[in-house]
């Protein structure tokens, strides 16, 4: 004789069924969001690691010492802030892995591939940033390898955006002409342009990650007026996307660049206080972001 299902009480029957109906078509958005949130967050917590000067605070990689994967008490505060970051980045892990997986299991064949594609780069992305990571460990923090360090962090900012966008099925709206496409591209390229000069300005400015790590050698003031042209370009094509477009996605852009530009202004004539730089950092990866969306947003435009 078989036993009956113990009846569960009608709110958690509820429950169990609400849970039941969810399929990896509704879940995969929610990972696609974590992992943009999550990257955002690893770089503000390397930019916490580099302005504390607790770059070195595990002197060595893949070990934290030579002896040990963990810090001592020798290393004090800015070995916990190192170790840290690290531990952050298997979190990022876990977070790509059930990405991956979920989009492993959506039913709809159309879209299915490429949201495996875009987790499965996004998922390698984690340990290749944790070997350029542990480079610039290696290599006493040089400012171009941390800087690439950053710039991939923003490239895969940039993939979670493209990720949450096929996981969310948000269309694209045509733009009218190729001329209006080549402002967008054109607009997310200078993003860049100004994202890598940025990363000039930090290498050759104070906050190095460590007392005695190198500078690149560049004047910055130079640098930083060069990082501020192309700002200037970036808000001007940006405008014009605006009064061309005057969609949500270019709205968003401009409004974070705003944001960025302010902060940078008032952080260049105030000495660089830690706040605000943190502030410039997390400006810059909803840069990257907001960008991203503006380029998928505005799709190429119908031949007839």
């Amino acid at each position: 004789m078989s036993e009956q299902p113990v009846a569960l009480p009608g709110p958690w029957a509820e429950v169990v069924r609400r849970w039941r109906a969810v399929t990896a078509a509704d879940v995969l958005p929610r990972w696609a969001t974590a992992a943009l949130v999550a990257n955002i967050g690893i770089v503000l917590t390397g930019g916490l690691v580099r302005l504390t000067d607790s770059g070195l605070g595990c002197p060595t990689w893949p070990r934290c010492t030579a002896e040990s994967y963990v810090p001592h008490a020798a290393l004090g505060v800015h070995g916990v802030i190192e170790f840290g970051n690290r531990l952050l980045f298997f979190v990022l892990a876990a977070i790509m892995i059930m990405t991956f997986f979920t989009a492993l299991r959506v039913n709809d064949r159309g879209t299915r591939p490429r949201m495996m594609i875009i987790a499965l780069v996004m998922g390698l992305g984690i340990p290749a940033q944790g070997v350029v990571g542990g480079l610039t460990v290696l290599s006493q923090l040089n400012p171009f390898v941390v800087a690439f360090h950053f710039l991939v962090s923003m490239g895969l900012i940039a993939l979670s955006v493209l990720l949450v966008h096929r996981a969310r099925g948000v269309a694209g709206v045509p733009v009218p002409t190729i001329a209006h496409r080549v402002l967008v591209i054109a607009t997310f390229v200078v993003v860049w342009v100004a994202l890598w000069l940025g990363t000039v300005v930090t290498g050759s400015g104070p906050h190095s990650g460590d007392i005695n790590a190198k500078r690149t050698g560049f004047d910055p003031t130079i640098v930083t007026h060069v990082h501020a042209a192309s700002v200037y370009l970036l808000l001007a094509l940006t405008v014009l996307g605006v009064i061309l477009f005057r969609s949500r996605a270019v709205v968003l852009l401009l409004a974070v660049e705003l944001f960025q530009g302010l902060v940078g202004v008032i952080q260049f004539n105030t000495g660089l206080p830690i706040v605000l730089v943190l502030l410039h950092l997390v400006g810059a990866a909803l840069a990257v972001a907001a960008a991203t969306h503006y380029l998928l947003t505005c799709q190429k435009p119908v031949v007839s």
